[in-house]
């Protein structure tokens, strides 16, 4: 069988600042970018294409070269590994890079080292999903319970969720998945936009974007919010007034408030009827989106976007503080910690409602969505995925969203792997800072390592 021959890493930067899109409250001028990881391999896939693994995770700019070199320095540990062997037990292919103490010293399972983690299992991911020649979510949702638990990271849960409860989820919904795959293929998984509500972006065109979602079927769009309240009045007006009473509007902070304004802002805006306020606060006070829940409901509270880990949502489980779990794919340690925290979630009745605002992520939480519906939960109450209609046109293997007459849905993927191939040519033209797009342009002032590349051993960047 194939085995893993070297890893390239890069660093892949867009341009989006220049539109405003991504811009929020905390967030005003973020490039959209990827700290992208490809695993090489001695072997062809089913097309004759030469086979590689091919991950990323999710940034806005600068910084995002150290998560590059974090991943070039676990990505290494793979080089040298049979694809059988891997494929065969990706819970040891997770514990192999979680075992390194130093660099979990430097999280532990947080900010850069735990992003870069992530950027690297998902390739192995990929990979393992190209080898048996299925989408990931076909791969995963083949699995029996039994192996679904023991690539799953449950260490520091069992006071909230043991082995035996675990098991006991995912039995239930095993003689069913094949109904659930069925009703996706028809309709899709339900989807929300948020590219219509970008805080940078004007009346006029909040207007003109917000009548385009009505217009191609979404019943839920998100809207920006927590900069100022009288903007915020205003532009939820119109967004209301476009959406009428019977759509979802949604609402979202992006943590930028303390938990006493977050309380007073959420009420001012409660006539506006909100499905729910996300990240009112800092990702990382628990006890505070218990707060905020309890003086805002019947506006729900959503976060996870920022949770580090699946300690932190076992927390905001056990202290009721969310009402949905937006967790994300380029910052949990990929799907061995995401089925933790998708099991945590279906233990707790709350529901997934995974973040994708950002390069490459609507393209993997696809796959966890299904995954979720057809092997977790079984259910689909309160539960919607967030969609931004920005650079799929990157990818090989784009994610797809169609109006099914009952709303805007994702459609099932089909092609092999995790669908984060981007072409070769994206990848050339955005590498930061020597690509064609940023080599010619004045604002490319940060400097950046070369891409990494690795052929065993440790990593160095290419061409030293």
């Amino acid at each position: 069988m194939p085995q893993i021959t070297g890893v390239t890493v890069e660093d892949v930067r867009f341009p989006t600042s220049l539109t405003a899109d991504g811009s929020d409250a905390m967030n005003k001028d973020g490039d959209y970018s990827a700290a992208y990881v490809i695993l090489h391999t001695d072997g062809v896939d089913s097309a004759g294409v030469p086979l590689a693994g091919h991950g990323l995770t999710f940034t806005i700019g600068r910084g995002n070269d150290i998560v590059v070199a974090a991943a070039a320095h676990q990505a290494h540990r793979l080089v040298g590994l049979d694809t059988a062997t891997m494929a065969a037990d990706m819970g040891a292919v997770y514990r192999l890079l979680t075992s390194d103490t130093q660099l979990r010293w430097l999280g532990p399972e947080k900010g850069v080292v735990h992003l870069s983690l992530a950027a690297v299992l998902n390739a192995a991911w990929d990979l393992v999903a190209r080898l048996a020649d299925k989408p990931l979510w076909r791969l995963l949702t083949d699995m029996t319970p039994e192996q679904l638990v023991d690539i799953a990271d449950l260490r520091y849960l069992s006071d909230a969720l043991t082995r035996d409860e675990a098991l006991a989820i995912l039995r239930a919904q095993q003689s069913t998945k094949a109904d659930r795959l069925a009703e996706l293929a028809r309709t899709g998984y339900p989807a929300y936009t948020t590219s219509a509500g970008w805080l940078g972006y004007g009346d006029d065109k909040l207007r003109r974007l917000c009548q385009e979602a009505v217009d191609s079927g979404y019943g839920y769009v998100k809207l920006k919010v927590g900069a100022d309240l009288d903007d915020d009045i205003r532009r939820c007006t119109i967004a209301r007034e476009i959406l009428g009473p019977d759509r979802n509007l949604m609402l979202d902070a992006n943590q930028v408030w303390d938990v006493d304004q977050a309380i007073e802002w959420v009420n001012a805006l409660a006539r506006f009827t909100p499905l729910w306020i996300e990240e009112p606060t800092s990702p990382d006070d628990i006890l505070g989106h218990a707060a905020v829940r309890r003086a805002v409901a019947p506006v729900g509270v959503a976060t996870g976007e920022h949770c580090h880990n699946r300690v932190m949502f076992k927390q905001l489980f056990q202290a009721e503080a969310i009402d949905f779990c937006q967790l994300d794919t380029g910052r949990l340690a990929s799907v061995n910690e995401i089925v933790a925290v998708l099991l945590l979630a279906a233990k707790f009745g709350v529901p997934v409602c995974p973040h994708a605002g950002g390069v490459g992520l609507c393209e993997m939480v696809q796959h966890v969505s299904v995954l979720d519906y057809v092997a977790v939960s079984g259910d689909l109450t309160g539960r919607v995925t967030e969609f931004v209609d920005h650079l799929h046109e990157h990818f090989t293997d784009p994610c797809v969203i169609r109006d099914t007459g009952w709303g805007s849905g994702y459609v099932l993927p089909d092609a092999p792997g995790y669908s984060t191939r981007m072409h070769p040519e994206s990848i050339e033209r955005y590498r930061f800072p020597d690509g064609r797009y940023w080599a010619s342009t004045e604002t490319a002032t940060v400097s950046s390592p070369e891409p990494y590349v690795i052929a065993g051993g440790a990593p160095t960047p290419a061409g030293r």
